[in-house]
């Protein structure tokens, strides 16, 4: 309870102060002696006094608790060694400690990282939360139980009230880590990038050995010296997402291997597709090749036509000829391997091409190249492409017999598995809703090879392959086209072909085998895609090293696909027993993990600026003190929190000091005195 003196002016202040202008004005001028001027101006008071009306306040008024705020780290560096068993025993005791205190609440606020979001340990955003409906003038005091891996520390030190740290972890703790330093956001497909990264052994010297994994493949090692910025090349191999892995050898009685890793996603693009397509003779189908390549911005088209074969002697002029030969040498022998793709077109053999250019499509194709056969009535006639060297390479082997007949193109078994042709627009039906095509060529698909479509009586319609690194597909008709032009309804001839070329030139999407995942939210998505039937159990490697396992169901249309909740930042690895896929959760290399040895650093311009203390857990936990505002707020052996002494008015009852009545007396015999006094 307190009591004070307040004024309620019967009249404006202005008002007040004029008219006591205005009367110190007049008792001067009327001023015959001392005595008589103090004489005058006590009813001059009163009568401004009783305007202004005094009164006496008295206001009943509650104390308020102070508050007390423990925040717990339950970040993933807390998982390191026995830190969690440590943070809990000194939860249990702070809370012990501080309930004896008088006049104080205490709130505990645990925080936990975000899944999916790489955004490091932010404990003052805790606080924040923790007071959101506190005023800050009554906080006590903070303690914070961490690792001291915090990344929001504020640039403003001061938290206006001590920050005390219990530290988690223990003394000289050593562990080796792994950054990088620079690394390319892409690359271009069959160039190299570049990487820059260094192996962080604070207090140690020497080298260590670094294991570079690409696309989940078998590691390649090489030795750096430690705290040092080491660079390599890296060949980017494939267009899409190259995951490059580094893992830094462990050290001994080091903390975690866990930020011994680190991850690089270059994405590799290619620079132009460069395809040469030869048409043996002009057709209607030509101009649908031309059309498609063309249209698509990323490929650079070499396009020649034979319209007059050499051997034809027609006794034609030569100024009436083509004005540029078909240059053989440089095509076939020169710049052959300059090419992603070669498309040969109802091409038939003839003098045009010398037998040893055929081995060298051969060998090109061993290499890694890709050839497209798209073949016509030319294939069941003595000179067929297929009485060369081309035969050892091909998937399907001509039988001379050639069907001139309507027909629709169905989708094999398989091919209802292979992304080619999986889910093709109107082929999931039986038969499928297509225009028909008029001719298919009789062939009889190798062992090895893989038939997509077919035609009546189950004739091999397009059939791929891989050959030594590189891939081949025979079209077995020359009527696709008639899809483009809308016969009987037409069909997708484009996708199909655009899907074709992709596949032979190893675009990672259309891979009949591969394994893919990916992190949506807070769930982790897994596909296999495979020719082969059947569910198939994965094992997943979460970020810190644990494994789980996964059942991937079967789809029906070659996709296995399952999912799983995350609940770790940083890379997860996903393996069938035959490939790797990789996804982030966050970034690649999360920042909570870059670095875990436990430390006051980052804290302690905070707990000076505020007056806290900190200590670490091991040494044992310090006393809890309620301590004066004015006062030391940590000392050896204790931590203190601010009595605020913050209160609540509750009620507040006003009287007048004097009677209004009473004033106006004084006032009125003020008058009177002063008049009797001068009369004399």
């Amino acid at each position: 309870m307190s009591m004070y003196v307040n004024f309620s002016p019967v009249l404006p202040l202005w008002v007040l102060g004029l008219a006591g202008v205005v009367g110190l004005v007049l008792v001067l001028w009327g001023w015959r002696g001392g005595a008589r001027l103090w004489l005058r101006l006590v009813p001059l008071a009163a009568v401004l006094a009783a305007l202004a009306n005094p009164r006496l306040a008295e206001e009943e008024s509650t104390p308020l608790n102070d508050v007390a705020v423990v925040v717990v780290d339950e970040s993933p560096s807390m998982g390191v060694g026995d830190r969690r068993q440590q943070s809990e025993q000194a939860l249990a005791g702070v809370l012990e400690r501080l309930r004896k205190l008088p006049n104080l609440d205490v709130r505990v606020e645990r925080y936990r990282t975000t899944p999916g979001r790489d955004e490091g340990t932010r404990l003052f955003s805790a606080l924040d939360r923790a007071l959101a409906d506190v005023p800050r003038q009554r906080l006590a005091g903070v303690v914070m139980i961490t690792d001291g891996q915090v990344h929001d520390v504020p640039a403003k030190s001061d938290i206006g009230a001590p920050l005390h740290l219990l530290l988690a972890g223990h003394k000289n703790e050593r562990d080796r880590r792994l950054v990088v330093e620079q690394a390319p956001s892409f690359g271009i497909v069959g160039g190299s990038a570049a990487l820059s990264f260094r192996v962080d052994d604070p207090g140690h010297g020497g080298s260590a050995e670094v294991a570079i994994r690409r696309d989940g493949g078998p590691p390649s090692t090489v030795s750096v010296p430690l705290n040092r910025s080491t660079r390599i090349e890296l060949p980017v191999e494939h267009a899409g997402p190259n995951i490059v892995e580094l893992e830094a050898a462990a050290a001994a009685g080091e903390l975690t291997l866990a930020n011994n890793r680190a991850a690089v996603d270059i994405n590799g693009v290619r620079d132009r597709l460069r395809v040469l397509l030869i048409s043996g003779e002009p057709h209607a189908g030509e101009r649908t090749w031309r059309n498609l390549l063309k249209s698509d911005p990323s490929v650079d088209l070499v396009h020649f036509t034979i319209l007059r074969p050499p051997e034809k002697d027609d006794r034609t002029p030569l100024k009436e000829l083509a004005l540029i030969s078909f240059p053989v040498r440089e095509l076939f022998e020169e710049r052959l391997h300059d090419f992603d793709l070669i498309i040969l077109d109802r091409y038939r053999r003839r003098s045009v091409l010398p037998p040893m250019y055929y081995q060298n499509i051969v060998d090109y194709v061993k290499g890694g190249g890709a050839l497209l056969m798209a073949v016509g009535p030319e294939f069941t006639k003595p000179d067929t492409p297929y009485a060369t060297a081309l035969s050892s390479i091909l998937p399907a082997a001509p039988t001379g017999r050639m069907l001139e007949e309507p027909f629709v193109p169905t989708v094999t078994d398989v091919g209802h598995r292979h992304p080619v042709t999986a889910g093709l627009p109107g082929g999931d039906s039986d038969p499928p809703h297509w225009g028909r095509w008029v001719r298919i060529i009789g062939s009889e698909a190798k062992p090895d090879a893989i038939p997509l479509m077919e035609g009546p009586d189950g004739m091999p319609l397009l059939v791929l392959n891989r050959v030594g690194d590189g891939r081949v597909a025979e079209l077995m008709s020359d009527t696709s086209w008639l899809w483009s032009r809308g016969w009987e309804g037409g069909g997708p001839q484009g996708e199909l072909l655009r899907r074709l070329a992709h596949w032979l030139m190893k675009e990672p999407e259309l891979e009949e085998e591969q394994l893919t995942a990916e992190i949506r939210g807070d769930r982790l998505q897994v596909q296999r895609r495979s020719l082969a039937k059947g569910d198939v159990e994965a094992t997943i490697t979460a970020p810190d090293g644990s494994e789980r396992k996964m059942t991937l169901a079967d789809q029906g249309d070659g996709r296995a696909m399952g999912q799983m909740a995350v609940d770790q930042p940083g890379l997860w690895r996903v393996g069938d027993g035959h490939r790797v896929a990789l996804a982030a959760s966050g970034s690649l290399n999360p920042v909570e993990m870059a670095e875990l040895r436990a430390t006051p650093d980052k804290l302690e311009p905070v707990i000076e600026a505020s007056g806290g203390g900190w200590r670490w857990i091991d040494d044992g936990l310090p006393d809890m003190r309620r301590v004066s505002g004015s006062g030391s707020t940590a000392g050896s052996g204790w931590f203190g929190f601010r009595a605020n002494n913050d209160r609540v008015v509750t009620a507040v009852r006003d009287i007048p000091l004097l009677p209004a009545w009473s004033l106006m007396l004084f006032a009125f015999g003020g008058l009177v005195l002063a008049w009797w006094r001068e009369g004399k």
